[in-house]
């Protein structure tokens, strides 16, 4: 059993979401939070931004840690047992670029509700709702 470490962002911009849709050899297609592996000497925030940045084009800042998801997948001979720890970010506009390298086909900003809805995967559809919750907190303490 092999793990593995990844780290993303739940970037909101004016109250909506940043998301990703990716399209790998058309057998893998969704949207997707961005997110990405830990290199040797990161921490997990500067994963977290630097993937964001790759990702989506977007340079974001952190405002705090939302927790963390794990799931398993199998690859040949082997399970891989993943961790993704999620960080509430901010960007300043609603700019974003695909990383076609990565098989991301567009980027886009999304009401909560269209987002939630989009999500392909319910480990990240529960990551999106304790992030919101965290940003309406801290919306109302800034009002």
């Amino acid at each position: 059993m092999d793990k593995a470490i990844s780290c993303g962002g739940v970037v909101i911009f004016r109250g909506k979401i940043l998301l990703l849709y990716k399209n790998f050899r058309n057998r893998y297609e969704g949207w997707v939070l961005p997110k990405g592996t830990i290199e040797r000497g990161e921490t997990y925030q500067e994963t977290a931004l630097r993937e964001v940045k790759e990702e989506t084009g977007v340079n974001a800042r952190i405002n705090e840690y939302v927790g963390k998801s794990e799931y398993s997948f199998s690859i040949p001979g082997d399970v891989v047992e993943k961790e993704v720890h999620w960080f509430l970010m901010a960007s300043d506009s609603y700019y974003s670029r695909p990383q076609r390298e990565e098989y991301f086909y567009h980027s886009g900003y999304y009401k909560y509700i269209e987002a939630y809805h989009l999500l392909k995967f319910p480990n990240e559809k529960i990551i999106l709702e304790k992030a919101y919750n965290k940003y309406l907190e801290l919306n109302k303490k800034h009002k």
